[in-house]
């Protein structure tokens, strides 16, 4: 019995061997009326449109979404944004804005929106005019290789490498707060140097998301960048995000708000917000806004950003005003302080230093 059942089991298997290329041509059909099928089923319920696929440089994306983020979002609650990268409209966006305002989720949905496109997908937006992308690279999140013994910062510079060296000017490229796991200066260098060399050796379309609102001022100077902002606003002591991308550069992060909205203690935020008055009222130096070659050897020797005095500097003799003004300050209780009565001393301080 068992020789029978082997014999036929060797049978059926030459008669399939036979039918092999027909079998396999018939799994590529059903294959891609799945795919098809499952790209007319999403397209369909959730208001998907043809994109048009040009030949020319342009991106132009009207009323885009994020499919993934909207698909999880009650009663179509997306804030859509449009999305314009052409030659003469310029086809790199330095984008600002608070934190949690939408800047990763804008960029993540372009880069979306031109794959699906390329995949043969309807895509989440109005209207679109998508160039053929090459390829696509990106720089978003924190990550590290321990085992290897890379950073945070070493994989996000390995990962920026790649994109500065394979990039084409057909290429998309999204970097995300690139410079923000080192110094302040020396983020600022390589982000502004990062920029520059996509824009004047590469000519790929990029969105750059960053803090650092220093680098708002290559758009005086680089031709095909230009700025834009994740709009929010404040309203009794509260950031509300409008999640709507706007033209022009953001003018603060609101990195506190959302420091108490993930529930820091109230004494942190308290605090912070007092070395935040002092740090914008020009008690500390501030990061220039242009940065010139001339400026990186003396930036090595003085002008590293710090939050506080160097402690091995002479300290000046002090004037009576001036001690009475340090007694003052030993004697405050900041943690057992409100915030109105912190810009009260604050204020009451600054007058005794200008009278």
């Amino acid at each position: 019995m068992v020789d029978l059942e082997y014999e036929l089991f060797t049978q059926l298997r030459e008669q399939l061997a036979g039918q092999i290329p027909r079998l396999q041509q018939l799994a590529d059909c059903v294959a891609t009326i799945d795919a098809l099928q499952s790209f007319a089923t999403v397209s369909a319920a959730h208001r998907y449109r043809r994109p048009d696929i040009v030949d020319g440089y342009d991106l132009v994306i009207e009323a885009g979404r994020h499919p993934v983020v909207e698909a999880v979002l009650d009663d179509n609650a997306f804030v859509a944004n449009d999305t314009e990268l052409t030659a003469d409209g310029g086809c790199m966006m330095l984008i600002t804005g608070p934190n949690m305002a939408g800047k990763s989720t804008y960029m993540r949905q372009v880069a979306i929106i031109c794959l699906m496109a390329q995949i043969g997908c309807f895509v989440p937006c109005e209207e679109a005019e998508i160039m053929i992308f090459d390829q696509i690279f990106t720089r978003i999140g924190a990550s590290d290789d321990l085992v290897s013994g890379q950073s945070t910062f070493m994989v996000e510079m390995a990962e920026a490498e790649e994109a500065l060296h394979r990039a084409t000017s057909r290429s998309l490229i999204l970097l995300d707060e690139i410079g923000r796991g080192t110094s302040t200066y020396d983020g600022i260098a390589i982000a502004r140097a990062i920029i520059e060399y996509i824009h004047d050796h590469i000519g790929a379309k990029t969105l750059f998301s960053t803090h650092y609102h220093e680098l708002t001022d290559l758009a005086q100077t680089l031709a095909h960048l230009r700025n834009v902002h994740v709009n929010a606003m404040e309203e009794n002591g509260h950031v509300v995000f409008l999640h709507k991308v706007m033209d022009g550069h953001a003018d603060k992060s609101y990195g506190i708000h959302v420091a108490k909205l993930a529930g820091l203690p109230e004494a942190v935020i308290e605090k912070a917000q007092i070395f935040l008055a002092e740090l914008e009222g020009g008690s500390q130096p501030k990061a220039p806004t242009v940065i010139h070659e001339k400026q990186l050897d003396r930036w090595k020797e003085d002008c590293q950003l710090s939050f506080f005095p160097e402690e091995n500097k002479p300290k000046a003799a002090l004037s009576k005003k001036h001690k009475a003004i340090l007694e003052r300050l030993g004697s405050i209780d900041l943690l057992n302080m409100t915030p109105m009565e912190a810009m009260n001393i604050l204020y009451e301080l600054h007058q005794k230093v200008k009278n």
